[in-house]
């Protein structure tokens, strides 16, 4: 059994992976692909905003189509997808048609995204949802640690043109796992109950839920949080600090470690303390050490190490808000698990866009901009937190 929830947990995260790896891999090439394309660094990020924005619409309609179908087909669709559009990139002539391609590869790396939330939610609930969250998310934070590191690799042999060959045979291995190790986890009288009526009807009901939007939103703040960092980090610690690509992914994958090393804890804290009460905790230390650096950085201490061990410390505290706000919020609706989970994922890339958009107004070439953008969302997940998440359900018997 235990052997089981550990393959179950390898396989959902390597599925989960699959988006985040075309982002996170082809980071340290951006300023080359901008030179190599003739586009500026604003226009390059285009190509990344355009991922995040099919990423987080696409997710929408995978939610009911997987309540609908099963988890499995639709999971089949988008990973193909992914492919397809991978090939398209590594052949994209100009800007243009890579932001078009990279839109597209959103749309199917979605997929990944919604569907293993829901066959988690299918499975477990309370903390034992939260240990198998938390080792799925174990699995998902090689993406961020390998994934820029490979990349370099890939780069300095191939290119950049490289890195998209690469995640296209990283779909095709999602393929053959989904194929040979996972099993359906939606019963055909389950879905026989799911249409795009209910599906409508399921969103309705989510959207007037307080607790589930509440929690969808801190989550969803933490993520912009990183998110901002991931889209100027190429730029601040290439161009701004001086560091090589592969210095670069060196750095940036520290604080995956960080995330993934915590996270850990999460199935632990929650049976002690309770889900609710680790999460209002994790998102104050969160939120006060990511302040205090943006602070500290405002104040002229603008060195790389002082932003490194602040960013250390912040995305080790994610790793804990992560996991129980996606649980916390999914606790209630396991019929319709696949539309909760399409829903979250929208709601957090939309807003993770909407903090990279607003952060990109004020770029200027520091690291500045950037740090006052991770400081803003997390100072909001904790107001909303601390406004919302009420004491009487921090203190609540931990879930069982």
């Amino acid at each position: 059994m235990k052997s089981s929830f550990f393959r179950i947990a390898l396989v959902l995260g390597l599925l989960s992976a699959i988006g985040p790896f075309a982002i996170d891999m082809y980071l340290p090439a951006l300023p080359t692909i901008g030179k190599d394309l003739g586009a500026d660094s604003g226009v390059t990020q285009l190509s990344l905003l355009a991922f995040f924005i099919s990423f987080a619409l696409a997710q929408l309609v995978y939610g009911p189509l997987s309540d609908m179908w099963g988890r499995k087909l639709p999971l089949y669709i988008g990973i193909t997808i992914f492919a397809l559009a991978s090939i398209g990139c590594a052949l994209a002539p100009d800007i243009e048609t890579l932001i078009a391609f990279r839109f597209l590869q959103g749309i199917g790396g979605a997929a990944g995204m919604v569907i293993p939330r829901a066959v988690v939610r299918d499975m477990h609930t309370g903390v034992q949802a939260a240990r198998l969250m938390s080792l799925l998310m174990l699995v998902f934070s090689i993406s961020p640690i390998l994934a820029p590191l490979t990349g370099s690799a890939v780069i300095a042999f191939y290119g950049w043109r490289g890195v998209f060959w690469a995640v296209m045979i990283a779909a095709f291995i999602g393929l053959v796992l989904l194929a040979t190790q996972l099993e359906e986890t939606r019963a055909e009288e389950q879905r026989a109950e799911s249409g795009l009526g209910s599906a409508l009807a399921a969103y309705g009901r989510l959207l007037r839920d307080r607790n589930f939007l509440t929690l969808t939103f801190i989550g969803g703040l933490g993520i912009s949080s990183f998110l901002v960092y991931l889209a100027n980090s190429p730029f601040v610690l290439i161009e701004h600090y001086g560091l090589t690509p592969t210095q670069y992914s060196i750095a940036f994958s520290i604080n995956a470690v960080s995330f993934f090393t915590v996270s850990q804890f999460t199935g632990w804290l929650g049976e002690r303390f309770g889900l609710v009460r680790v999460m209002r905790v994790a998102v104050t230390v969160f939120a006060f050490t990511l302040v205090t650096m943006a602070v500290v950085m405002a104040a002229g201490l603008d060195q790389l190490p002082v932003l490194a061990t602040f960013l250390f410390i912040g995305y080790g505290a994610l790793g804990l808000v992560i996991p129980t706000s996606a649980v916390l919020a999914l606790e209630e609706h396991g019929e319709i698990a696949g539309t909760a989970s399409s829903l979250m994922g929208t709601l957090h890339f939309v807003t993770a866009a909407v903090a990279m958009v607003i952060t990109s107004l004020f770029v200027d070439g520091t690291a500045l901009p950037m740090a006052g953008g991770i400081a803003f969302a997390a100072a909001l997940a904790f107001i909303l937190t601390q406004a919302t998440i009420g004491r009487r359900r921090a203190v609540e018997a931990p879930a069982e």
